[in-house]
């Protein structure tokens, strides 16, 4: 796997610095958020589909793979993630981005995209974490608590073949591509100076990153998002954020959905270069 060039550490809310990537090719620019608990360099695999057409970024938002840590501790208020993606665009110098977001990602372009219009011409959003009014007993966040799943993951392994044996025995990395499935243990990993490796996104940094997606406030602020989405999602619709893609295209004023046969929330990392090429069909490339 080829290490990608390091940008700038750049300065996100309350000073954290963010840790960014250019993940080649060249054009427009459009920048890649990845889900709760992954990290910037997750979209490695992806990359190739879009390098063609676009110049490709990522970064580590804050509590993630290289970036700093919230000083407090917490990281429900999913504001700050918005306050830190616009400084990155920001520090770029770049304009008319294009972004691509999975799940928590993909609500941060949202809501960048709503507080400051036409910051980007076009995103492609992967279920992003967004719940529709619902009856409390069909609520996706009323199922069991993602914090607390997220408190009980292995922090530490002897090694990271070790984590990566593991994680590849059992859902959901299971069904992972096998490049997606290094791209994360490589990089998901910091060394451990007792010895091993241990998470670089640690178990209560995600679990406080779950507890923010109920009062993101993102579904009463769709209608500000003006620019064109397209919102991707799997197929199989007992899976609580598959369900409600059609519901959230519906309620953005340019918003489309579009089911991939086969796939599950964790699609961008089971088939990253078909997610890859359909996420650059939908940014308008040719």
């Amino acid at each position: 796997m080829t290490p990608p060039e390091l940008g700038p550490r750049v300065r996100g809310a309350g000073g954290v610095e963010i840790a960014t990537y250019r993940l080649g090719g060249d054009g427009p620019p459009v920048i890649l958020l990845h889900p709760t608990g992954f990290h910037g360099r997750c979209w490695l695999p992806l990359a190739p589909a879009l390098t063609d057409h676009y110049s490709v970024w990522s970064i580590d938002q804050r509590g993630h793979g290289a970036s700093g840590k919230a000083l407090d501790g917490r990281y429900d208020d999913w504001s700050v993630f918005v306050d830190d993606l616009l400084a990155v665009v920001d520090a770029l110098g770049e304009d008319k981005w294009r972004g691509i977001g999975h799940s928590l990602g993909g609500t941060v372009l949202l809501l960048a995209e709503q507080r400051r219009p036409g910051t980007f011409t076009d995103l492609c959003c992967y279920e992003p974490v967004v719940f529709p009014p619902l009856p409390p007993a069909d609520s996706p966040h009323r199922r069991p608590s993602m914090s607390e799943l997220a408190r009980k993951r292995r922090p530490h392994f002897a090694s990271r073949q070790e984590a990566r044996d593991n994680f590849a025995s059992k859902p959901p990395m299971q069904d992972f591509d096998p490049s997606a499935l290094d791209a994360y243990v490589t990089y998901g990993f910091v060394d451990d100076p007792q010895g091993g490796v241990t998470l670089a996104c640690a178990r209560d940094d995600e679990a406080s990153v779950y507890e923010g997606a109920p009062t993101s406030g993102i579904w009463d602020r769709l209608g500000g998002v003006r620019a064109p989405v397209t919102v991707l999602g799997g197929d199989n619709e007992s899976e609580s954020m598959a369900r409600v893609i059609d519901i959230v295209a519906r309620q953005l004023p340019r918003g489309v959905a579009r089911r991939l046969k086969g796939l599950s929330h964790f699609g961008p990392f089971e088939d990253p270069f078909t997610v890859g090429r359909i996420a650059a069909e939908a940014l308008g490339a040719p």
